[in-house]
């Protein structure tokens, strides 16, 4: 019998945590498919990534005007990777302070939990914005295209900063 815990005692670790604040939670023995949310006010980048291979990829961005409508699409997209956990960047002024954006993010991180009872962690994003629009750039995208996959691409690092802290 292998070490690693599989999906059944993972959910047993989550439902233990679910007294804790969001941004105190942790889940490093949860196995499977991760999805990474960038959260914007008018766009959400999304990013999966598998914990065996400790990768994120871009996935897409959901853009709608009502909150309604980002679930929708946010729930077709979990109906679609069946992830085991949620990472949500948390958005911090430079020197750790929280904006506006902070609290709209711990939210939207508590109403995915809520909505679609999957574990949910946070994880610092700063600069990932920055980071996802030179490695574009780099990559010879630029405008309205780097527009369109940004907010991917920053949910993309946020994931990976996610993987390597476990």
């Amino acid at each position: 019998m292998s070490d690693a815990p599989n999906r059944l005692s993972s959910a047993k670790i989550s439902k233990n945590q679910s007294h804790l604040p969001i941004l105190e939670r942790k889940y490093p023995y949860i196995v499977g498919t991760v999805l990474a949310f960038d959260f914007g006010e008018k766009r959400i980048g999304v990013a999966m990534g598998e914990t065996l291979l400790k990768a994120a990829h871009p996935v897409s961005t959901v853009i709608a005007e009502t909150n309604d409508a980002k679930f929708a699409q946010i729930a077709n997209i979990i109906h679609e990777w069946r992830p085991s956990l949620l990472v949500v960047g948390l958005p911090m002024h430079m020197d750790g302070t929280e904006h506006n954006l902070t609290h709209l993010a711990k939210k939207f991180a508590q109403r995915l939990e809520g909505r679609f009872n999957l574990p949910v962690t946070m994880v610092d994003e700063r600069l990932t914005s920055v980071e996802a629009a030179e490695r574009l750039q780099a990559a010879g995208i630029k405008g309205a295209k780097q527009k369109n996959l940004l907010d991917a691409v920053a949910a993309q690092s946020i994931l990976q900063s996610y993987f390597e802290q476990l």
